[in-house]
């Protein structure tokens, strides 16, 4: 029996009770249907035909707890004890308008939280930009501003995230998790990475000595575009990014070593940019100059880095820590980077260790 044959079934039994009152279903949920006196406010002065919605779902349980209600409703009718303060949910509190929480969120974020004006830029700020300034801050609002970027997507995981991040602060009941969809990392296709010997042949095809050293220390640490603007080379050839970056500051190790040096990378040669700018700003600049001159794409210098580190033995731990993410993260998003010939290289390395364990003799 379907749940609407059941709803029919238990209506029949409610009618032979004379209850008054019957059981419907919509959109998936129940609500119950009688002759009740005018809701308060209401311009009605007679008693008239009235849903109330449940909110209970069209299942077996749902539905037994719709019967209780439609015989509860139907004892308070027929006793003239009915009262709409039962079934009335009270108007939502006003909490202040999507701009106010956003400059006080602004405001514990960096000022409270200790978090960084790069990462509040790129991960609440651009996030949240949809939200209209002068209307109520809402759980219908910030639905709305999820559901205007497109599912499964980063940028929808990263809008409710920051949505989410809000109402916790604002102290608005809001659940974005049935919204985000099941983007992940490790569900985007791998690119096919360049090889360290490509990478150092497209180094050599650079006029420009300034993006010429750029480039080279991308690929030599792995950083993102902009962290290359905020480095300290006081410890050369360990590099320290600068606390102004995307993920704060760290301590960077060169991977090779023999670039570091052959390439001169102690020596800073930072081209012409506005350093005045956003991170981001300052990233789009570096893909803008190289991505013509490139097959592949300026960020797969930081792929490549990582999957290089696993050929050098580096721990996971220590690798993640230097690129400036989780280990977390760097598991789902560059162990799908590994290729079997990588495998087979690190092997190789470590069966001609002096060192390994030997079978036993026989």
């Amino acid at each position: 029996m379907d749940i609407s044959e059941k709803i029919e079934q238990i209506n029949a039994q409610l009618r032979d009770r004379k209850t008054g009152v019957t059981i419907g279903q919509r959109g998936g949920k129940l609500y119950l249907r009688a002759t009740l006196p005018p809701k308060p406010g209401s311009k009605k002065i007679k008693a008239s035909q009235q849903r109330i919605s449940l909110k209970l779902p069209a299942n077996p349980a749902g539905l037994r707890k719709a019967e209780k209600e439609a015989r509860l409703m139907g004892e308070l009718l027929a006793s003239g004890e009915f009262n709409w303060a039962r079934y009335v949910i009270p108007a939502e509190k006003k909490i202040g308008s999507c701009g106010l929480w956003l400059e006080k969120f602004e405001h514990w974020y960096i000022n409270g939280k200790g978090g960084s004006k790069t990462t509040w830029d790129g991960d609440y700020k651009k996030a949240l930009k949809g939200l209209p300034a002068d209307a109520e801050l809402s759980a219908d609002i910030l639905q709305a501003l999820i559901l205007q970027t497109k599912p499964n997507k980063r940028s929808r995981q990263r809008v409710c995230m920051a949505a989410a991040a809000l109402a916790k602060f604002a102290g608005l009941e809001f659940d974005a998790s049935q919204l985000r969809g099941n983007y992940s990392p490790s569900k985007v296709s791998p690119r096919n990475l360049p090889t360290d010997e490509m990478i150092a042949r497209y180094r050599d095809t650079l006029t420009n000595q300034s993006w010429r050293w750029v480039y080279g220390v991308m690929a030599c640490y792995g950083l993102r575009n902009h962290e290359v603007f905020r480095l300290e080379l006081d410890d050369f050839p360990i590099v320290r990014v600068g606390s102004n970056t995307k993920t704060g500051e760290r301590e960077v190790w060169p991977c090779y070593p023999e670039w570091a040096v052959m390439w001169r990378l102690d020596d800073r040669q930072l081209p012409p940019i506005d350093l005045t700018q956003t991170n981001e700003a300052i990233g789009r600049a570096v893909s803008a100059y190289l991505s013509p001159k490139l097959p592949f794409k300026p960020y797969d210098l930081r792929h490549c880095w990582a999957v290089r580190t696993l050929e050098f033995g580096l721990p996971d731990a220590l690798s993640a820590q230097q690129m400036g993410h989780s280990l977390d993260v760097h598991n789902r998003t560059y162990q799908r980077w590994i290729t079997k010939a990588h495998h087979q290289r690190v092997y190789d390395l470590l069966l001609n260790r002096p060192d390994r364990p030997r079978p036993p003799p026989l």
